[in-house]
């Protein structure tokens, strides 16, 4: 008996550094020309970022972008992986949630974190001491503002008079939560309709705090964004575009993603992120491998996805890797996990 496939898809930042700088039309144009693509080669979801104030264009508007893709594609599921709730007013999260949502069909997910990185929220006005109740109010209101309840809100860090929020979706997007600390993690099982995963070091650590929250690991979805590099000679194409990988990762060590960033070292050199498992290097049968292993260990998989692209890499330089992810990956895995897409 086969099940529903878990999706496969692309992760986009939009990043645009000096180093590699180009028009930033034409990177948006060309990126939503390749999310149309990847769709038609069977890919099954896109996964947009946030950040703001960044020198490199880090893309401050997934809602703007989420909506063009919609328009773009027809099957495509959409998400968030994620939105810095803190940042943000929940009323805004909630609208403009629900008008993707509605502009596709019900396409939209909204992936929602608590952020980490401190000159956005001086810049927003936000304490970064209360980045957890932020982030908890918020998903209360938007899911308030969602069922078309009229009640008031009273938080600590929010209000709202009985007014309803509308349109609402016609269906309601899931709300996802990123985290990496364990805190979090506790957080985002209990508050989450599932869990948006970096790198797949946590996922024991979500289903564990989903039996502590009084929920069945077996409801538990999660959502895992991946650091692999799928290509035909793995190593030929790190030595192209390691030094892409360089900028990303010393740029999240910097703002603090992986802990405080005087406590994180910066790598010197792209040998150094493999050395550290930051990235994998996968051929297509690695890739069908490790991923039919991920997926028979961890059932709570409901999608995998992989940067389209590195920050300043031309678009053009991913799409070979997006191609053999779509036609020489993600058929084996199917078939060898006996499931439909």
């Amino acid at each position: 008996m086969t099940e529903t496939a878990p999706t496969f898809g692309l992760w986009y930042d939009f990043r645009n550094p000096a180093r590699w700088h180009r028009p930033f039309s034409t990177l948006y144009r060309e990126a939503l020309d390749q999310i149309a693509w990847a769709e038609s080669l069977g890919l099954g979801s896109v996964w947009l970022t946030e950040h703001h104030f960044c020198d490199d264009g880090y893309t401050p508007s997934p809602f703007t972008l989420a909506a063009a893709i919609g328009e773009r594609t027809s099957s495509l599921r959409i998400g968030t992986n994620l939105i810095v709730a803190p940042l943000h007013n929940p009323v805004r999260l909630a609208e403009d949630a629900a008008t993707v949502s509605l502009l596709t069909g019900g396409r939209f997910d909204l992936g929602v974190g608590q952020g980490y990185w401190a000159p956005e929220f001086a810049a927003f006005d936000r304490d970064l001491r209360h980045r957890p109740s932020l982030l908890e109010e918020s998903v209360g209101l938007i899911r308030r503002a969602w069922s078309g309840s009229a009640e008031p809100f009273e938080g600590k860090r929010f209000r709202l008079p009985a007014l309803q929020i509308t349109p609402q979706p016609e269906r309601p997007p899931k709300l996802l939560v990123g985290a990496m600390a364990d805190k979090a993690i506790e957080r985002a099982a209990r508050i989450g309709d599932g869990f948006l995963s970096t790198q797949n070091a946590h996922h024991q650590s979500y289903v564990d705090a989903l039996e502590r929250a009084g929920k069945s690991a077996a409801d538990g979805e999660i959502y895992a964004g991946q650091w692999a590099v799928i290509a035909e000679d793995p190593e030929r194409e790190w030595a192209r575009i390691g030094e892409h990988a360089l900028y990303q990762l010393n740029n999240y060590i910097s703002w603090g993603a992986f802990g405080p960033p005087d406590d994180v070292p910066r790598f010197t050199d792209p040998g150094q992120i493999l050395e550290a498992g930051a990235f994998q290097l996968w051929d297509p049968a690695t890739a069908v491998d490790e991923l039919t292993a991920l997926l028979r260990n961890r059932p709570q998989i409901k999608d995998v996805h992989f940067w389209a692209q590195l920050p300043g890499e031309p678009v053009d330089s991913g799409s070979a890797r997006v191609e053999l992810l779509a036609t020489k990956v993600v058929p084996q895995v199917r078939q060898r996990l006996d499931v439909t897409g």
